[in-house]
């Protein structure tokens, strides 16, 4: 394999140094180190995220979870069965439920946009797991045609190192001829 960011760009890639991306000149090091480019980006963004993102992140969990929604139609129902008939004339919340409502507007009002923050840090780390695939293919599809290219260069070394034995074993074998065909 070439020793140079450089080489190895002009090689494989066809581009000049100038024209890689930071991902390519980082994919094209590694390369030439033959050290790994792949990495877990979970773990890196887990070390950075503050207490409000995973706050926000659990709350997006367990408000998208049945768990959560067979939850809160349980609480409905209870709520509902509870102030309709249950309580007789000391109904806490009277038929059409405005207080039910406001205290789910107040929810939704809140789970909104928190739901909406854990999905913007989703679709960032998404970017990120994308980015990071394709440095890890690039890599891989360099050193496969590495590799290709090590394996024609070993058949091509084979073929001329075959071509040279057949020629040593046709004058052999032709000076032997020319040796019994004086002797007939």
């Amino acid at each position: 394999m070439s020793k140079s960011v450089p080489e190895i760009a002009a090689k494989w890639l066809r581009r000049r140094p100038e024209n890689l991306t930071d991902a390519e000149n980082r994919v094209l090091q590694s390369t030439i180190e033959h050290r790994p480019i792949a990495a877990d980006i979970n773990k890196a963004i887990a070390g950075t995220q503050s207490t409000g993102d995973r706050v926000a992140d659990t709350i997006a969990r367990v408000g998208g979870s049945w768990t959560f929604i067979i939850s809160f139609i349980g609480f409905l129902i209870v709520w509902t069965i509870m102030n309709a008939w249950l309580l007789g004339q000391d109904i806490f919340d009277p038929y059409p439920f405005v207080f039910l409502n406001l205290v789910l507007s107040m929810i939704a009002a809140l789970q909104a946009p928190i739901i909406m923050m854990s999905q913007n840090r989703q679709a960032e780390r998404d970017r990120l797991d994308a980015s990071h695939d394709y440095e890890v293919n690039l890599k891989s599809e360099i050193e496969i045609m590495a590799l290709h290219a090590k394996v024609e260069e070993l058949r091509s070394q084979e073929i001329a190192l075959l071509c040279r034995q057949i020629s040593e074993l046709t004058e052999l074998v032709q000076s032997e001829l020319v040796k019994r065909g004086g002797k007939n």
